[in-house]
């Protein structure tokens, strides 16, 4: 298995990728919204602003990850890791985790500081990832499941830094995905 950042030509495999994880797990509408979702990161954002990272197996993308820079009123940022599908057929064979090893790897060596995530805490907890309120880091929006608001620090300040509220990217900046 090889961890990569995607190519310019792999938007459609990773969009058709999200579609298909999340329609098989969740149901054609979240698969239909998360394909969405994966689309406009990939035309919406800004360079600098995603990284778009994939698991690839003997040529054949079996995963794919967003990060996404959030910023906070104290002009710390910090990336959002959201969202990431792995192919059913290669569910629970810890690809998910070596992808987000892989982008924590990469956004440490280049000084990212902080990484947060919205998701399931039994998970992203075994990663490093720790519960973090949403009164003491503010997302940009109100969060249907307010345990799944969890933060990561990668050069050891505390996460409760990220001061105010937030912002972040255009994609996700529609209260449905949070």
């Amino acid at each position: 298995m090889k961890f990569r950042d995607s190519r310019k030509g792999e938007k459609e495999t990773v969009v058709r990728l999200f579609v298909s994880v999340f329609s098989d797990s969740e149901g054609k509408e979240e698969g239909k919204l998360l394909g969405q979702l994966a689309r406009e990161l990939f035309e919406s954002s800004n360079e600098t602003d995603l990284f778009n990272f994939v698991a690839e197996i003997d040529g054949q993308i079996v995963g794919s990850i967003f990060f996404s820079r959030m910023v906070f009123e104290n002009e710390d940022a910090a990336f959002i890791l959201a969202p990431i599908a792995v192919h059913s057929e290669h569910q629970g064979k810890g690809i998910g985790q070596g992808l987000i090893k892989y982008g924590l790897g990469e956004f440490k060596a280049c000084g990212v500081t902080f990484v947060i995530t919205y998701g399931n805490p039994k998970f992203y907890e075994k990663l490093g990832f720790r519960a973090i309120s949403s009164e003491d880091v503010k997302p940009p929006f109100e969060l249907s499941q307010p345990e799944g608001w969890l933060g990561l620090s990668l050069d050891g300040r505390p996460i409760e830094s990220l001061l105010g509220n937030s912002s972040c990217v255009k994609a996700l900046s529609n209260p449905v995905h949070w």
